[in-house]
């Protein structure tokens, strides 16, 4: 006998007209018998249930609840709904899958009419029945059809599953995300090769980030404060100016726009731009000393972090000088890279952002962490990417969960796209589109295999995702390409730029990886 191949199940998945269609009206030659639940990780208990529901009918259909209508916690489903369908459907005994766009069952159960619709004990095998159960028995007298119950004597929890030790699935998740979107691992070679020569204006707040490596002497007696001796510094450029540095060292051409203080760390800053082929227009500003963020560093541990900064805001003059830039630079993409250090805020924004010129691709980040800053203020661009603690600043919401969060932002903003860092969890993106496609949301799973320094790897993600839909105008693909490089980041000690060979060696792996699961 020839082993099924995972286009026999697939099958199995159908839309409801095409499973209306299939079954046909009622009185049918066939039972059927209906299941209906998240089915976020396919359990012993899943198995129970749908066994004991196919016992009782021909066909058994499973149905399932859409990304859209969890709400369990902040980060579910843990599952994407088209993998968690087709893991249904290479179930044996499961005759057909159904992917449910509405918040309830209800819908789908008067369209299908199923002769049985099967439920878990705990939804009113007892003396209680549930509010929501009553409606679907409600539904099922209204033709006819009936209500099962499957035994109760073992319960088990998909979300104690996941919270107790989520399994690895990032790379079927990301297969199945790249196969619904028509994207190969070619493609994304493909989008990086056709980076070189692209044109990216980059504004923003320069950062001079250090690390100081030092050693362990000993500790103070009397006090608990550490006594270390001096190795070595290391200075990095960071802020805005790394994001100029990625998006060179990806091959596009880059303007830069920022200010810069009149001392030492300046010359450090437009030596090692310049050196990279970045055209940089710097406002030195003789009142104001180039932002600079120095960490000490003992073995393994930071023990303190100093910075010389001046968050005031730029005068009229500066920013109309920014304004003069903006309107007399040709490039295909603006980037505006708010670190909160003068450029950007409430009274200079507006302007900034009408400066830009019509057609051209508009993107902002605002990592405002330890300061006051809301990527709220960047109205009507094309693509925000914020993290999950700056978009639930900005929306004053410390609860909903990330699905409803970005969907609100993406609202808010009134922008096309929004990609949602979510740290080690990787990214959520949210996506111009209907409410009922699956893929107006989707998640990128971290590509991060040891963390090493987690700082600036937003700023690699900003630069590829916006080369990325500049070349490819995908949103999916945009996303892969940022999180990988914001892994390659991750796994570099300090804030220094990725190149298109690191990403594609990276590709590589991945690729690997997906042949071998």
């Amino acid at each position: 006998m020839t082993p099924r191949t995972a286009g026999d199940y697939r099958r199995k998945v159908k839309t409801i007209d095409e499973l209306c269609a299939a079954l046909g009206p009622r009185p049918r030659q066939q039972t059927v018998v209906m299941c209906h639940g998240v089915f976020d990780l396919v359990h012993p208990g899943h198995i129970r249930h749908l066994l004991y529901a196919k016992d009782k009918a021909d066909l058994l259909i499973a149905s399932l609840t859409a990304d859209a209508h969890i709400s369990k916690a902040q980060y579910r489903p843990f599952v994407p709904e088209d993998l968690r369908a087709l893991n249904l459907a290479a179930l044996e005994m499961v005759d057909y899958v159904i992917v449910d766009p509405n918040p309830t069952p209800i819908e789908h159960i008067s369209r299908l009419q199923p002769d049985y619709f099967a439920k878990g004990y705990e939804y009113g095998g007892g003396d209680k029945i549930h509010p929501k159960t009553q409606q679907e028995i409600d539904t099922l007298k209204a033709y006819g059809g009936d209500i099962l119950f499957t035994p109760g004597d073992v319960v088990y929890s998909s979300s104690h599953l996941i919270e107790q030790g989520p399994p690895d699935i990032a790379v079927e998740k990301l297969l199945a995300l790249m196969e619904a979107e028509g994207l190969s691992f070619d493609k994304l070679r493909g989008i990086i090769e056709k980076f070189e020569g692209r044109t990216v204006h980059v504004v923003g707040d320069t950062i001079v980030d250090s690390l100081t490596y030092t050693t362990m002497i000993g500790g103070m007696t009397k006090t608990p404060t550490p006594s270390v001796r001096y190795d070595n510094r290391v200075d990095f450029i960071g802020g805005a100016a790394i994001v100029a540095k990625h998006l060179r060292a990806a091959g596009a051409k880059v303007t830069f726009s920022t200010v810069l203080g009149n001392d030492p760390l300046k010359d450090f800053v437009l030596e090692g731009l310049r050196e990279d082929g970045i055209e940089v227009l710097p406002i030195i500003d003789n009142a104001r000393p180039t932002t600079h963020k120095n960490a000490f560093v003992c073995g393994d541990y930071r023990l303190l972090k100093v910075d010389t900064i001046d968050n005031r805001s730029i005068t009229d003059s500066q920013a109309e000088t920014i304004i003069k830039n903006l309107r007399s630079v040709k490039a295909e993409a603006v980037v505006f890279s708010d670190f909160r250090h003068g450029i950007f805020n409430r009274r200079t924004i507006p302007d900034l952002t009408a400066a830009i010129p019509d057609g051209v691709f508009r993107v902002a980040d605002s990592q405002v962490a330890s300061r006051w800053g809301n990527i709220l203020e960047f109205k009507g661009f094309d693509l925000l990417t914020p993290n999950e603690r700056e978009a639930r600043f900005s929306l004053a919401d410390q609860d909903t969960g990330v699905r409803p969060l970005a969907a609100r932002l993406h609202e808010d903003a009134d922008c096309k796209t929004v990609i949602l860092k979510l740290g080690d969890r990787g990214i959520l993106t949210c996506r111009a589109g209907k409410e009922a496609d699956p893929r107006t949301f989707f998640v990128v799973d971290s590509f991060v295999d040891r963390v090493v320094d987690a700082v600036g790897a937003g700023d690699a993600l900003l630069a590829y995702a916006t080369l990325s839909m500049l070349v490819d105008k995908s949103e999916v693909a945009a996303s892969i390409l940022g999180s990988i490089s914001a892994a390659l980041e991750c796994e570099a000690d300090g804030n220094l730029p990725i190149g298109p060979a690191q990403v594609l060696k990276k590709i590589d792996t991945v690729e690997k990886r997906a042949r071998f699961e």
